[in-house]
C-alpha cells in the first residue's frame, strides 16, 4: 500500500541517526508480529464460524469499522515509506551521485507505485565523519540494524501474503458490506474480482472494515468539509421500487456543471441517505469518477425496504468530492420526499444540486416498522370451559430499521398498553435488545377478560423506547383499533389509529382464534396520553 503514497504524504525524517531510525523500525516490526498474530486469530474464526454478526462481534470488527472511516493508510506505513526514502538518499554511494538526473528519475519510478509493495534490505552505507554506520549504531544496545528490521518486516509481509492466497475466500455477503460500509471512498469497481485488494482486506481484517457495523457513528453531517465550493450543478436520477422483491431501486445517471473542489479538480461520487436513518445500513455510495466535473455513473443502488415504510423516508443524494489525504468536500444534494414521489415515473429526471439544509425532528414521521402478529381467543373456545375469559395475545416478534435519536446502534424495548387501563396492571414490557437497529424481541404478551363487544372500545398501544443509562425515549409506536376517536362513548385523543393499524384489528376481529401478522411503521405523531 504504501507505493501509492505521494511525496507530499511522507515525512522528514533527515534529521534522525540511525540509531534513532533503529528504534522506530524495532516498533514497526512489533506493529507487524501483533498483526501477524490477529490475522490468524480471524482466518481461524472465519473458518468456525458461520454467523456473520457474532463474527463480527469476535473479530473486533466494531474499532475496524470506524478507523477506516476517519483514517485513509496506516501511520506505520507512512514512516517505513519516509524511512525507506530516506535511506535511499544517504546509502547512494558517490560514485553515483556523479549521475544525478538519472538516479532523481530512478526514485520518481520508486516513488510512483511502479514497483513492489515489498520491503527491499538497503545496501550497507559507507561511514561518514560524525555519523556512525547503522550496524555500529545497532550495537549500541544490542538492537537489530535497521536494515535487519525492514528485512523482517518484508519476511513477514511475505509470509502472510502467502498465507492469504490460502484462506477461504468470505461469503459474497460479507464482501458487499464491506465496500458499502467504508467511508473512505475508492474506486468501488474493483471488488471481488481484484485479489489484491480482497488479500488487502483480510490481512487488515482487524483493523480496517471487514463487515457491516450496525448503526454506524458516521452520520450524514458529522463528516466531510462543507461550504468550501459554491454549489452548482445537476444530479440525474430515477427511482423505481420493485414490489416482487420489497426493493428501493436508486439508478445514479450523471452529474453536470459541477464546482471545481482543488487545484481546478472535483474526483466526484455520489452518496446516498434514505433520511432520517442516517447509519451504515443506510449509506449507499457510487465508484469515484477521476478529474471530471460532469461524471457519468449509471449505477444502482437498492434499499431493501417495505413500500409502506418508504412513506415516512426522504431520499439524500449528495455529491462530494473524494480526497484521499483530507476530507471529502461537500459539492452540494437533492433530496426527495418518497411520500410524494409519483413511482409511475420511469424516465431519469434532472434536479439542480442545492447547498445542505439541516434535517429537522419534526420532518420524521417514522422511526422504523415493527413486525408483530395478534390474536384474540374467545372464552372457553379452547375445550373444558377455558380459557374463563377472553383473551389477547399480542406476539411482538421483531423490529427493522429502527432510527434512533442520536445516530448509531441501539437499545431498545417494548411496552405495550390495552387502553382504556392505563394501570401498570395493563403496561407489559419486554426484555432490552441492545446494540442493534433490527432487534428481535419474540415475546407475547397476554391480556385477559375481554368480551368480542370489548374490542371496539378498546386499543392496544405498542410503542418502543430507546434506553440509555439515565433514562428512555420513546422513538414511535402505533396503536391497534377501530379509529374511531372514542371509547365508551367519552371522546378519547388515542382512538387515531391509522388506516393500516385499523385494517389489522378489524381483521383480528373477524377472524377469531387464528394469528394476523402485522408489518407496520412505527408513528411519531402518536398524540400523549396525558395532556
Amino acid at each position: 500500500m504504501e507505493c501509492e503514497l505521494g511525496s507530499e504524504t511522507l515525512l522528514d525524517l533527515g534529521h534522525l541517526t540511525e540509531e534513532e531510525q533503529g528504534t522506530i523500525l524495532q516498533v514497526l516490526l512489533r506493529d507487524s508480529e501483533l498483526r501477524c498474530l490477529d490475522e490468524k486469530r480471524v482466518s481461524k474464526l472465519k473458518h468456525t464460524v458461520s454467523d456473520p454478526q457474532k463474527l463480527k462481534s469476535l473479530s473486533g470488527d466494531w474499532f475496524s469499522e470506524l478507523w477506516a472511516k476517519r483514517h485513509k493508510r496506516y501511520g506505520s506505513e507512512i514512516v517505513q515509506a519516509s524511512i525507506r526514502r530516506k535511506k535511499k538518499v544517504k546509502e547512494v554511494p558517490l560514485t553515483a551521485r556523479s549521475r544525478g538526473t538519472r538516479l532523481d528519475e530512478e526514485e520518481e519510478e520508486a516513488d510512483d507505485g511502479s514497483r513492489s509493495t515489498e520491503y527491499r534490505a538497503s545496501p550497507t552505507p559507507a561511514p561518514r565523519r560524525g555519523v556512525a554506520s547503522s550496524k555500529a549504531a545497532a550495537t549500541l544496545d544490542g538492537s537489530p540494524s535497521s536494515t535487519e528490521c525492514v528485512n523482517k518486516l518484508s519476511g513477514q509481509r511475505e509470509e502472510t501474503a502467502e498465507e492469504d492466497r490460502t484462506l477461504q475466500t468470505p461469503s459474497p455477503s460479507l464482501q458487499v458490506s464491506r465496500e458499502r460500509d467504508s467511508d473512505s471512498v475508492s474506486n468501488s469497481t474493483a471488488t471481488e474480482s481484484d485479489p489484491t485488494r480482497l488479500r488487502t482486506a483480510q490481512s487488515l481484517s482487524s483493523l480496517q472494515s471487514n463487515s457491516a457495523l450496525s448503526g454506524s457513528m458516521m452520520s450524514l453531517f458529522s463528516s466531510g468539509e462543507f461550504g468550501a465550493v459554491e454549489v452548482r450543478g445537476n444530479l440525474q436520477f430515477s427511482l423505481h421500487y420493485d414490489t416482487k422483491r420489497e426493493e428501493l431501486q436508486v439508478q445514479v445517471c450523471r452529474c453536470q456543471d459541477l464546482a471545481f473542489a482543488r487545484k481546478n479538480r472535483s474526483d466526484p461520487y455520489v452518496k446516498t441517505y434514505l433520511l432520517p436513518d442516517k447509519s451504515s445500513h443506510s449509506k449507499k455510495k457510487t465508484s469515484v469518477k477521476k478529474k471530471t466535473v460532469n461524471p457519468i455513473f449509471d449505477e444502482t443502488l437498492k434499499y431493501k425496504i417495505k413500500m409502506s415504510a418508504l412513506k415516512g423516508r426522504t431520499l439524500n443524494l449528495s455529491v462530494w468530492h473524494n480526497d484521499p489525504l483530507r476530507r471529502n468536500i461537500f459539492l452540494g444534494e437533492v433530496e426527495v420526499g418518497l411520500a410524494e414521489w409519483d413511482w409511475a415515473q420511469k424516465e431519469p429526471c434532472w434536479r439542480a444540486l442545492v447547498p445542505r439544509v439541516q434535517l429537522t425532528q419534526d420532518s420524521i414521521s417514522s422511526r422504523g416498522t415493527i413486525m408483530l402478529s395478534i390474536k384474540f381467543v374467545p372464552a372457553g373456545t379452547e375445550g373444558s370451559g377455558l380459557p374463563m375469559t377472553g383473551e389477547l395475545h399480542i406476539w411482538l416478534k421483531e423490529a427493522q430499521g429502527l432510527i434512533p435519536t442520536k445516530g448509531g446502534a441501539v437499545d431498545s424495548f417494548v411496552k405495550s398498553y390495552v387502553l382504556p387501563d392505563e394501570s401498570r396492571s395493563s403496561r407489559q414490557k419486554t426484555r432490552v435488545v441492545k446494540h442493534t437497529v433490527s432487534p428481535t424481541f419474540n415475546h407475547t404478551m397476554v391480556y385477559d377478560g375481554f368480551q368480542m363487544s370489548d374490542l371496539n372500545e378498546a386499543c392496544a398501544e405498542i410503542t418502543i423506547f430507546e434506553k440509555d443509562s439515565l433514562s428512555s425515549r420513546q422513538l414511535g409506536g402505533v396503536r391497534l383499533s377501530m379509529g374511531t376517536g372514542q371509547s365508551y362513548g367519552q371522546p378519547v385523543v388515542w382512538m387515531d389509529s391509522t388506516e393500516e393499524e385499523v385494517s389489522v384489528w378489524t381483521t383480528m376481529i373477524q377472524n377469531p382464534n387464528s394469528w394476523v401478522d402485522a408489518a407496520l411503521p412505527l408513528r411519531t405523531d402518536l398524540v400523549p396520553r396525558k395532556e
